[in-house]
């Protein structure tokens, strides 16, 4: 059967969509082979052949051949196959074309739906391949709608056909920013799902690889390796700490951070809304590492714990509630950042013991 409209249709999808045709034609293949069956029960094996050259479709039901016929949708005789088709062997198989008449009716109450169903398929795939890409990626969205209820918040991501809208919760958000309509804003892509309304990308404001993300894109000393991100810490919308280390001596990871006049941590301190970012040095030495993270306290000694990944440390009397920080917030952010449950005492407590 003649299908010319199929084949051009096809070829338009991959001109505007990129969808290849080969991934529609097997929809429409399953599509025609499940409606003839549908119309015919018992009948198991039909099979689609196409030819693309003379843009030609024909379809054929499959039959063993049988002495004796027990299942006539799937089973043909010996004696009616040999008048037929001549010589034929014994368990064998006969094709037996579909009468085109029959075949032009099943194709044209299931090709336009099938197209347009394998179209929504194939558009879902791409976009879900666009941004299983981008997982653990910064994107820039656009507010498109807020929840008053909910406070979640709707964004436009991606450009053109392979656009999607995604959903920034309200616990995925900064709570000391307010988004509107229109605003652009940048999310850090946590995972991308398959679901039966499309791919479900699930973004953040508040996840640590925004901020690791963000010194990428302002520090090349971070984007070229030479400057490493260890670890962070954050509380979003108010506190984070990073530790930094250079694979070269001759590189100052926190200055390089930092950047000149204080600018590339300003960028992302402005892009974060004001949340304050410390920068520590990273070591290997467990006691300078935990004493560093600690910052902007001074330490006096760090007393590691024989047993687990404890310890205690000594802050001068006067500095005992910075150390601490406000609600227990510096400790909590150090102890996250270098994996050690801290005990913080101060000096005065040391010369009693």
């Amino acid at each position: 059967m003649k299908c010319d409209e199929i084949f051009v249709a096809l070829e338009l999808l991959e001109k505007e969509r990129g969808i290849p045709p080969t991934f529609m034609m097997e929809k429409i293949i399953q599509a025609l082979t499940t409606a003839y069956k549908k119309d015919h029960p018992g009948v198991e094996n039909v099979l689609v052949d196409v030819d693309e050259v003379k843009k030609d479709l024909r379809m054929y039901i499959q039959k063993e051949i049988v002495e004796e016929v027990e299942n006539p949708g799937v089973q043909m005789s010996m004696e009616e196959a040999r008048a037929k088709y001549g010589r034929v062997d014994l368990g064998g198989m006969v094709n037996i074309p579909v009468d085109n008449v029959e075949f032009g009716r099943i194709a044209a109450g299931n090709g336009k739906q099938v197209i347009i169903q394998g179209l929504r398929e194939a558009e879902r795939g791409m976009i879900y391949d666009e941004f299983n890409s981008k997982q653990h990626e910064i994107l820039t969205g656009v507010v498109s709608r807020t929840d008053p209820r909910t406070g979640n918040v709707s964004l436009r991501i991606g450009t053109g056909p392979e656009s999607t809208e995604a959903m920034l919760a309200a616990s995925e958000q900064i709570k000391t920013e307010e988004l509107v309509e229109g605003q652009h804003v940048k999310v850090y892509v946590v995972e991308v799902r398959r679901s039966t309304r499309g791919p479900q990308v699930l973004i953040s404001r508040t996840h640590p690889g925004l901020v690791k993300r963000l010194f990428e894109l302002e520090v090349p000393e971070i984007f070229d390796g030479i400057v490493e991100v260890k670890s962070i810490a954050r509380e979003a919308g108010s506190r984070t700490k990073m530790a930094v280390w250079s694979g070269d001596e001759a590189v100052d990871p926190i200055g390089a951070c930092v950047g000149p006049a204080g600018q590339r941590v300003g960028n992302i301190v402005n892009e974060l809304r004001g949340e304050k970012i410390d920068i520590i040095k990273y070591s290997e030495d467990p006691a300078q590492y935990i004493a560093a993270a600690l910052a902007p306290a001074d330490v006096v000694d760090v007393q590691l714990s024989s047993e687990g990944k404890m310890c205690r440390v000594i802050v001068p009397d006067d500095q005992l509630s910075l150390a601490i920080g406000k609600e227990g917030q510096n400790a909590r952010l150090a102890a996250r950042l270098t994996g050690y449950k801290i005990d913080i005492k101060p000096r005065s407590y040391k010369e009693e013991e």
